[in-house]
């Protein structure tokens, strides 16, 4: 489409929507999505606030008002973000946007709730700035599918900034014009390279409390004045320019059906601490294993994957089937799939660093490879597929449509508040504290005052 119709770009359109939203006017599945958003990003923050790398983090903060989700101190609000985004996204086990993919509430949820607290803003200012910035994030997440990876850089901390950006101008009632500048300016503060894939080093970690902390300040610049350029995404050195060359964007699957339609309602949550794209063949694996077959018994494994996936979970290959960390191993499937297989899940311990020097799940792991399968529907949709031969010759092939916990087999309540006690847990507090960490997770949005609110205070 054109993306000046009307002689407005696409910051000026997206600016137009954001700024004649209200709270009031989300509906009822956008409201429940942004809670259980909230309710997971806590235990996220909560199981990973005791790492190295949270603690790296947390010794270069500034004091402040501002809430490090599982931890006493308080910091300056910018702090808070780059804390919290951190902590969410530390472990790979937060959600993901099917079609991006990208991870939102790590982006977001640090990012608003800062400035909330902040600028004493209400639960509901919270809400609003959330949901904004979650369904635009899921929507830029679309205009040039892959091409963001392929230019080696992560979609989570690039679109993040713009994302965080709108939701904090969201939650703080900037004018329209005030929103578009917003835009302008976090594009240019928008960073983030997938480099951390050579040796699985921390960087990956930081990009969605990166990206929270930038938008914090793009928002923040544009309210008092600092301009930014309208035509920032679709503009001759723009956004998508910059970040995405190989690809034409197509900015209407970005406006299309704005307001009518909340893609964020189909985000998935993982049951599985690792990315996202491996998840189905992990159940693929668990699957095998229930049927009797052992270890011993395989003679190799080959996955049918996307080709787009290849570059990020499968080579080198050799490399990914002895992966140079626990880290490194959230993003190997030959990995995962040894693990699902031997354990029966995949969880925060499977990815210890000692984990992934297992002789046993080391071997296994060397006998999984993949072919590229042409009409793999990735990134729209992730499956799984698995073809284990075994030493008899017996052949054991598993497939799976859908991500378990996505869309199309979305995790219950139930299923959730499962994954956030075992999160708290994992992170060193009770049950007491879980409990009451849930229970303010269920009102915070309902507070009167964030900068009062103590839902979350540890006593």
């Amino acid at each position: 489409m054109n993306a000046s119709a009307g002689h407005m770009s696409v910051a000026t359109r997206l600016a137009d929507w954001i700024a004649g939203l209200d709270d009031q006017s989300l509906p009822a599945d956008v409201r429940d999505m942004n809670e259980r958003l909230l309710l997971d990003f806590v235990g996220l923050c909560a199981a990973a606030g005791n790492t190295d790398y949270v603690r790296a983090i947390v010794a270069a903060a500034e004091p402040g008002v501002c809430t490090a989700f599982g931890h006493r101190e308080r910091f300056d609000m910018y702090g808070a973000a780059l804390i919290n985004g951190t902590a969410a996204h530390g472990e790979d086990f937060d959600d993901t946007f099917e079609g991006g993919p990208v991870h939102s509430s790590a982006v977001v949820i640090p990012a608003v709730y800062a400035a909330c607290e902040r600028f004493n803003l209400s639960g509901s200012r919270a809400l609003l700035g959330t949901a904004v910035g979650v369904e635009l994030l899921c929507r830029l997440s679309l205009v040039a599918p892959k091409a963001i990876h392929k230019a080696g850089f992560h979609p989570t901390a690039v679109i993040g900034t713009l994302a965080a950006a709108a939701g904090v101008g969201a939650a703080l009632g900037l004018s329209r014009d005030q929103l578009a500048s917003a835009f302008g300016v976090a594009g240019s503060m928008s960073s983030g390279i997938i480099e951390y894939l050579k040796d699985g080093s921390w960087t990956k970690r930081m990009h969605a409390g990166w990206a929270a902390q930038s938008g914090i300040r793009a928002a923040l610049l544009a309210k008092n004045g600092f301009s930014g350029p309208l035509t920032v995404l679709e503009g001759e050195h723009g956004f998508f320019h910059g970040f995405a060359p190989s690809r034409t964007p197509d900015f209407d699957v970005l406006l299309r059906g704005l307001g009518e339609q909340w893609l964020m309602t189909t985000i998935a949550f993982k049951p599985y601490a690792c990315g996202t794209m491996t998840q189905p063949y992990v159940d693929c694996a668990i699957e095998l294993a229930q049927r009797g077959v052992r270890a011993d018994d395989i003679e190799s494994i080959v996955c049918e994957v996307g080709e787009g996936t290849v570059h990020r979970l499968w080579e080198p290959l050799a490399g990914k089937q002895a992966p140079p960390s626990g880290y490194g191993g959230k993003f190997s499937t030959p990995y995962c799939v040894a693990v699902g297989f031997l354990e029966g899940a995949a969880g925060l311990s499977a990815f210890a660093d000692d984990k992934v020097r297992d002789p046993q799940i080391l071997a296994l792991a060397r006998k999984v490879s993949y072919v590229i399968d042409p009409a793999n529907p990735y990134p729209d949709r992730f499956t799984g597929h698995i073809r284990a031969t075994l030493k008899d010759g017996t052949v054991h092939e598993i497939r799976r449509d859908n991500m378990r916990g996505g869309a199309f087999d979305p995790l219950s309540r139930e299923e959730l508040k499962a994954k956030f006690t075992g999160n708290m847990l994992y992170g060193g507090f009770d049950k007491r504290q879980a409990e009451a960490f849930q229970k303010a997770a269920a009102s915070a949005f309902a507070a009167g005052d964030l900068g009062t609110f103590k839902g979350f205070a540890l006593s």
